[in-house]
This record gives structure tokens, C-alpha cells and sequence, in this order.
């Protein structure tokens, strides 16, 4: 049989469409069947989600129902304490803005009005940490405890007073009787807060009429160093009517009654007084270390026993303070608070009268003098300067004398090269005939030193130069910055360099180049870089200081040359002096006893010396 052409074409094409046809149809079913599971198995995905919400939901309502009962068991007979929601109310004056919490009946944070942080730019405000709490432990029935601080007291009740001053009352009230207070009283123009904790059935809300506060507080940066304001915060506290203080240490147990105890910054600082005294407790406290980058500079527990009369009712006066750390505000207060301000303590005690009595007046009535108080600084610097002219004269006297002996000595030196016995016995013999005492000019410089350790105090806690500018410094009671750096210098520089700190080491730097020109050429290298040494030192020291005291030590140094220069080169007459040092040398002069000592220690040297070398150095 033969077949046609025309039909072997359709046959193949009928075949090649067949084979289409079912390849399609394969694919189409595979993707609906792909689609049929992926939608089964989100469906699945869905209901197992829904019944892990339920299941959790359940756990949930668990989980509060245990803490509903928790709380009411806690809450003993204050049931209606037990449970409720948070609220704030805020009472200000005109210095502070407090804002309260009826959870606890206490302090929630304390805004301070006149002052804003040079970390940020906000208000600063004191106690608004999530852990901060001040809380103590009462008897809520007869198996049951709870803190205060977990308690929910009564809406407030504030009343305005005829003395403008404002009452805040929170209570809670137990269903036997049993009643507790905190009142807080606001004084106008006052950082200072009454706190009167007032019980009724005292007897039974604490054991053997203790009652033991438990202090929680993290301290949080407020300046621009967050290093630097660590390094001035510490623990200050009153015991026995006796100031006190922890800085290195991190605890402190009271082993007399205590007044009051303070947590310190740079700045500010919270108190917490006791008007009848606290009668035993301690502190610890943590300072945050220098790699931790956040703003808390330490985290605080104090533990402080009170004793309350074992009455029916009890009323516990206590005071808080949010404020600025003020010479004049804490000292108003009239209980020791004023030793916050470190205007020198421990071995630097020595300088507190000469700020209490000598800087600080005088730098206030500069200070009303003036607009600015880098102005005011540097008026303090020149009435110093003129309080110490007539001790550093005999300085400057000193130093001329030992330029007008400098050839002499260099003579000397060259004469007696390497041998430093021979030259220092005729230096003395020198210095005998010539009457000049070699370290005369020391000993008025030393009597500077308490002023300098003074002004350190000074500059370091006087708030009233925060914020305040002067020149190309923003803030005179921090550093001031002309570069920042990418990188951190070790040694205490710091990531950033001061121009104040800079132009006190140049003329630190000037001046001991100017005064080892008056002094004989040094073959000591030890002596001979001493004038370098110093103010390298000081570049480390000086650059996270507050520009207020690296401007009064520019202008002091300045102050410094000049002088100098003016009586090196107008004053003193250097050929008059030459003049009486040579009638001096032709009088006959008995040795000193420490003269004498001397020559003898110089003389007892050159000869081990010669016997050294006749024995060749053995």
C-alpha cells in the first residue's frame, strides 16, 4: 500500500501537537498541585501560629493571674494598694519641676530649671533612672511584707499654703485601721524637699520600730567629659556632725549616727537627710569604667536604719535635695552640706580657708565688676600676683645675682671639667663670698604652691563658671577644644587638644628657659633638658583641666615674664650688685653650721674620689 505524502506530513504534526498537547497539560497539573500544597502547608503554618497565641494567650493569663495573687498576698491587708496603674503628677517651684509617682508614693525625677546639660543640651534632671528607688519594708498583715515602692497609694491630695509653699499627700490605708503617708512639702525658691513619712499603727507596720531604707541611684553624665565627671563624683555623707567622704574606696559602713549622705557629681548632687539621724547602714557604690562609652558615671546602693517610737502613730521628718552642688545654696542649709564643694580636702585641707576666705570673695567682687568671668579671672590673677610681690621679689633678686655670678661660674666650670666635687666646693666658696643664698629664690616660689592647689579646688567645683565663655572656650569649667582628634592620646591627654593648655605649657616653657639663662651652663643632660621636661609633663596633666585654670596659669606666666624683664632690665642694677658683691667677698665671714656640714660631705668625696683613682678604682 502505498501512502500518501500529504498524509505522512499530518500524521507527524497530529503526533508532534499530541506530545505538546501532553507536555503542557503535565506541567499546568505539576504547578496547581505545587500550588494546592503550598497552600495547605500555610494554612497548616497559620493554625499551628494560632494555636502557639493561644497556648501562649494561656500562659499569659496565667502568668498574671499568679502575679495578681502574688501582689494581693504581698499586699496583706492593703489590698486596695495591691494592684493599679502608674500615674504622674507634676508640682514645680521656681527653681525645680517635680514630678511624683502614686507607685510608691515617691519621687519620680526632679527637673532643675535654671540648669541644662553641656552633654546634651537638655535639662538636666536628677532620679529619673528606671532603677532608681528610695523604699523601706512594712508589715502589710500578719504572714505578709511588701515595699513601699510596690504598692499603689491614693490619688494626691496638694494643697497650696499661705507661705506659697505646696503639699503633696500620697496614702494607702489597710483594712484593719492601718494607715501610711508620705507627705512632701515645697518651698518656694527652694531645692530642698520636706518629706515627713507619717504611720498610723506604727507598731505593727514595722518590726521592733526599724525602719530600713533601701537607697537605689545611678548617677548619669550631665558635662561634656564623661571621664572627667566620674573622676569628680564621689559619696559624701554627715556622720557624727563630722563631714566625710569616699572617692577611691567603694564602700562605707556608718559606725556613728549619720545626718545625711549625698551622691555627688561634678555638679550636682542628690541628698537624703534624716532629721532624727539615721542610726546605723553603709554605702556601696560603683564608678563606671573608662571603656564603658554610656552616660552613667556609677551606680549606687545605700542600706540606712532609722528608729522609730514603737506607737500607734509615728511621724519619720526627712528632707531631699535635687539641686546644683552651690557653695552659698548648701551652705544656707546649715548642717555641713557646704563641705560637698571640695575646696580642699584630706592632705590639701590646708588650702580650704584660703579659698573660703581669700579667693572666693575677691573673685566675686570681680566678678560684679565685669561682664565676663575670664575677665574676672584674669583680675584674680593680677591681685594674686600683687599679694606675692614682695615674696617673689627676693626671687627675682636671687635670680639677678646668679646672672651677675654666671660668667664666674662658667669660668669655674671650664677649670674643673669633668670634675663635678671640685666645681660644686668653689660654686659654695662663690656663693659664700658673694653672699648669695642658691636656693633663696625657692623659697618664696614654694609659698605659691598652696595658692596654686587652691585655685585647682576652686576652678574644679565653682558652678558658676559652667556654661560660661570666654574667647574661644564655650565652657570655662571644662576643657577647651581647638581639634578633635580620631584617636584617644594615652597618659591622660585625651582625644582632643586645648589652646589654653597649649599657651600655659609655652609659657611655662618660656619661663624656664628664660631662668636657666641666669643660671650656670649645665653638662648635666639631666639638668640641661629639665626645662623641657616640665611643661611636656604639663601638656598631659593640663589637658583635660577646666580652661578656667589653664587661662589663669597663661596669664600668671605671662605676668610672670614681664616682671621679670622689668626688673631684670629697669629695676635691679646689675653693676651696683656686682659692686657689693665684691666689697662682700673682701669681708671676713664665718661659716654657717650648714656651710660647714657641707664643705666637709664635698671634702670626704674628693678624697674617695683621689683614692679611687690612685687605686684604680677598686
Amino acid at each position: 500500500m502505498q501512502t500518501d505524502k500529504n498524509t505522512i506530513v499530518g500524521m507527524v504534526l497530529l503526533a508532534v501537537l499530541f506530545f505538546a498537547y501532553f507536555y503542557f497539560s503535565n506541567q499546568q497539573n505539576s504547578a496547581i498541585q505545587a500550588k494546592e500544597k503550598h497552600d495547605k502547608d500555610s494554612i497548616a503554618m497559620v493554625m499551628q501560629a494560632q494555636m502557639k497565641l493561644k497556648d501562649t494567650s494561656a500562659q499569659n493569663k496565667e502568668f498574671l493571674t499568679r502575679d495578681t495573687a502574688d501582689r494581693l498576698s504581698a499586699a496583706g491587708d492593703f489590698t486596695t494598694a495591691a494592684l493599679g496603674v502608674e500615674e504622674f503628677t507634676t508640682v514645680e517651684n521656681e527653681v525645680i519641676k517635680v514630678t511624683f509617682s502614686n507607685k510608691g508614693g515617691s519621687v519620680k525625677g526632679v527637673e532643675l530649671k535654671n540648669y541644662t546639660s553641656s552633654f546634651n543640651g537638655k535639662p538636666i534632671v536628677l532620679g529619673a533612672n528606671a532603677a532608681d528607688k528610695i523604699s523601706y519594708l512594712i508589715n502589710t498583715g500578719n504572714n505578709s511584707s511588701n515595699e513601699v515602692s510596690k504598692l499603689y497609694f491614693a490619688k494626691p491630695v496638694i494643697t497650696k499654703n499661705a507661705d506659697n509653699s505646696q503639699t503633696i499627700n500620697y496614702t494607702i490605708a489597710s483594712k484593719n485601721g492601718q494607715s501610711l503617708t508620705h507627705q512632701y512639702i515645697i518651698k518656694p525658691n527652694s531645692y530642698l524637699i520636706d518629706w515627713n513619712i507619717n504611720m498610723n499603727g506604727a507598731d505593727r507596720l514595722l518590726n521592733n520600730g526599724n525602719l530600713n531604707l533601701q537607697w537605689n541611684w545611678t548617677t548619669t553624665q550631665n558635662e561634656k567629659s564623661n571621664l572627667y565627671e566620674r573622676q569628680m563624683s564621689n559619696i559624701c555623707f554627715s556622720e557624727d556632725n563630722k563631714f566625710d567622704y569616699i572617692s577611691s574606696h567603694k564602700e562605707h559602713t556608718l559606725e556613728k549616727p549619720a545626718q545625711w549622705m549625698s551622691f555627688v557629681q561634678q555638679f550636682f548632687n542628690t541628698t537624703l537627710i534624716a532629721k532624727n539621724n539615721f542610726a546605723s547602714g553603709g554605702v556601696k557604690w560603683e564608678r563606671s569604667t573608662e571603656k564603658d562609652t554610656t552616660s552613667t558615671l556609677a551606680t549606687i546602693e545605700a542600706n540606712l536604719q532609722m528608729h522609730v517610737p514603737i506607737t500607734a502613730s509615728a511621724t519619720i521628718p526627712m528632707q531631699l535635695y535635687y539641686g546644683p552642688n552651690d557653695y552659698h545654696t548648701l551652705e544656707k542649709l546649715n548642717n555641713g552640706m557646704d563641705g560637698i564643694i571640695n575646696l580642699g580636702r584630706d592632705v590639701y585641707s590646708f588650702v580650704r580657708p584660703v579659698n573660703m576666705y581669700v579667693i572666693m570673695p575677691v573673685f566675686a567682687f570681680f566678678a560684679k565688676l565685669v561682664v565676663n568671668f575670664g575677665w574676672a579671672i584674669l583680675l584674680l590673677t593680677l591681685f594674686i600676683r600683687l599679694f606675692t610681690a614682695p615674696l617673689m621679689y627676693g626671687s627675682y633678686l636671687s635670680g639677678a645675682k646668679m646672672k651677675v655670678l654666671r660668667p664666674e661660674l662658667d669660668e669655674l666650670k671650664k677649670k674643673h671639667g669633668t670634675d663635678q666635687q671640685a666645681f660644686a666646693m668653689d660654686q659654695m666658696k662663690v656663693f659664700r663670698e658673694a653672699g648669695v643664698n642658691p636656693v633663696g629664690g625657692c623659697i618664696p616660689a614654694l609659698l605659691q604652691i598652696p595658692i596654686f592647689f587652691a585655685l585647682y579646688s576652686f576652678f574644679n567645683s565653682n558652678i558658676s563658671l559652667r556654661g560660661q565663655s570666654f574667647l574661644w572656650s564655650h565652657d570655662l569649667s571644662s576643657y577647651d577644644v581647638i581639634a578633635q582628634l580620631p584617636f584617644s592620646i594615652p597618659f591622660g591627654f585625651g582625644d582632643h587638644v586645648s589652646l589654653f593648655t597649649i599657651t600655659a605649657v609655652l609659657t611655662s616653657f618660656a619661663i624656664s628657659l628664660y631662668n636657666m639663662g641666669n643660671q650656670p651652663t649645665q653638662d648635666n643632660p639631666a639638668m640641661k633638658y629639665m626645662p623641657y621636661i616640665f611643661p611636656f609633663m604639663m601638656l598631659f596633666f593640663f589637658n583635660r583641666l577646666p580652661s578656667a585654670l589653664t587661662w589663669y596659669y597663661t596669664v600668671s606666666n605671662t605676668i610672670t615674664l614681664l616682671l621679670q624683664f622689668v626688673i631684670q632690665t629697669y629695676i635691679i642694677d646689675h653693676a651696683k650688685i656686682l659692686a657689693k658683691m665684691k666689697e662682700t667677698r673682701t669681708k671676713p665671714k664665718a661659716k654657717s653650721k650648714w656651710q660647714e656640714r657641707y664643705a666637709q660631705v664635698m671634702e670626704t668625696q674628693k678624697k674617695v674620689e683621689s683614692m679611687k683613682s690612685k687605686t684604680g678604682g677598686k
